[in-house]
C-alpha cells in the first residue's frame, strides 16, 4: 500500500517537473558561474536518472538537484549555482567536453577544466539555437563526433557548429525521443514514445518482429557483439542482425552491458499493470517494486539464461559500472552503488 501512495506522488511531482519547469535563459557564450559551486559530502536526495564515469575516473549524476560531481571523497554540485534546472542525461565526447541534458532547459556545455574552487565554464543550447526541444532526455556521440540529442521535439545532430533536427515530417514515427544508438553499419536506432525506427541516413523504418513493432522503446544499446538490445513496453529483446530473442515480457526502463558482457535492467516485475505516464517519466501505479537485475554473460545464448535479482525499488532509472567494476544506479531518493556484495546510498 505504501508503495501505491508513493507510485501516486511520484506521478504529481513528475508531471509537475515535467511541464511546469523553472527555465533558465543563459547568455549563448561562455557563462562564468558567479559563485563557487557547492561541494556536499552527499550526493543527490532526489530522482538521478542517468550516471557515467569520465576519464579521469570521476563520478557525474545527472539529477534533479542537478549535475554532482563525485571525485571519490565528495560530492560537488557543479550546476547549483548555475542553472534551476532539473537534469536527466550526462555524456562526456571525446575532446573530455561534459554535456548535460535538462528537463526545460536544452542542454548545458561544460568543458570541465575551470572545476571549484575555480568558476566553471559553460555554454547553454535551447530551441533558440535550433536544438528541437528543451527536455533532453539522451545525449549520443557517433563514430564521426557528431552529438546527438533525443527531446520531446525530434532528434538533433549537432556537429559543432550547427544543428540538424529530425521530426515526424522526415520520417520518424514520434517527435518524443528515448534513445539513440549508431550500430556496426552506420545505422542510427531511434527509441521512441510510438515506436522504435531505424535510420540509414536517407529513410526512417519502423523496427518491427513477425510484423509488430516495438512500442515505447526507453533503451537501446550496442553491446560488444554489435547486438541491438532494445528495452521498453515489449520487455527486453535481443536482435543479432537476423535473431530476435525475448528474456522478459515485464517493462524495461534501462538496459546496460558492463566490461565483463553481463547485461543489467532496471525493470517493473509485473507488464500486466496500468502505468501513468508524465512527460517522459513512467510510474506504475502498483505496489510491484521495480528490480535491478544482471544476465549472466555466459548463460546469454541458453535458453533459460541466468539471471539475479540484485535490489527491488519503487522505481530504478540509470545503471553504469565505474572502473573498479562496482554498478551504480539512480532512484527516486538519490544515487546508489553496488560493489558486488553491498548496496550503498551514496
Amino acid at each position: 500500500m505504501k508503495y501505491v501512495l508513493y507510485a501516486l506522488c511520484l506521478v504529481l511531482v513528475s508531471y509537475n517537473f515535467c511541464k511546469g519547469e523553472n527555465k533558465t535563459n543563459l547568455p549563448k557564450d561562455n557563462i562564468k558561474s558567479q559563485t563557487k559551486s557547492v561541494i556536499t559530502s552527499a550526493g543527490p536526495n532526489g530522482i538521478t536518472r542517468n550516471i557515467l564515469q569520465d576519464k579521469q575516473g570521476n563520478i557525474w549524476i545527472a539529477s534533479w538537484e542537478g549535475i554532482f560531481k563525485y571525485d571519490g571523497k565528495s560530492f560537488t554540485n557543479i550546476t547549483g549555482k548555475v542553472s534551476s534546472s532539473h537534469f536527466f542525461s550526462v555524456l562526456e565526447d571525446r575532446k573530455g567536453n561534459l554535456w548535460f541534458g535538462s528537463v526545460g532547459s536544452g542542454v548545458f556545455l561544460y568543458d570541465g577544466k575551470s572545476l571549484p574552487p575555480g568558476q566553471a565554464g559553460f555554454k547553454n543550447f535551447t530551441t533558440k539555437d535550433g536544438l528541437a526541444g528543451n527536455e533532453v532526455t539522451c545525449i549520443y556521440e557517433d563514430i564521426a563526433g557528431n552529438i546527438w540529442f533525443a527531446t520531446e521535439g525530434g532528434v538533433s545532430r549537432y556537429d559543432g557548429k550547427s544543428f540538424r533536427n529530425y521530426t515526424t515530417k522526415e520520417g520518424l514515427p514520434g517527435n518524443d525521443i528515448n534513445a539513440i544508438i549508431e550500430d556496426k553499419t552506420g545505422k542510427f536506432w531511434f527509441g521512441t514514445r510510438g515506436y522504435a525506427c531505424v535510420y540509414d541516413g536517407k529513410t526512417f523504418t519502423v523496427f518491427t518482429h513477425n510484423g509488430k513493432p516495438f512500442t515505447n522503446v526507453r533503451s537501446i544499446i550496442k553491446d560488444k557483439k554489435g547486438n541491438i538490445w532494445l528495452g521498453g513496453y515489449d520487455g527486453l529483446w535481443r536482435y543479432d542482425g537476423s535473431t530476435f530473442t525475448n528474456f522478459t515480457p515485464n517493462f524495461v526502463g534501462y538496459i546496460y552491458e558492463d566490461k565483463k558482457g553481463n547485461i543489467w535492467t532496471s525493470s517493473e516485475r509485473d507488464n500486466s499493470q496500468a502505468w501513468a505516464l508524465s512527460g517522459f517519466n513512467a510510474t506504475p501505479l502498483s505496489n510491484q517494486a521495480w528490480v535491478l537485475s544482471r544476465y549472466d554473460e555466459k548463460s546469454l545464448s541458453d535458453k533459460n539464461p541466468t539471471v539475479t535479482e540484485i535490489t527491488s525499488k519503487p522505481i530504478i532509472f540509470g545503471i553504469s559500472e565505474d572502473d573498479k567494476g562496482s554498478i551504480w544506479f539512480g532512484s527516486f531518493d538519490g544515487v546508489y552503488r553496488y560493489d558486488g556484495n553491498t548496496i550503498r546510498k551514496l
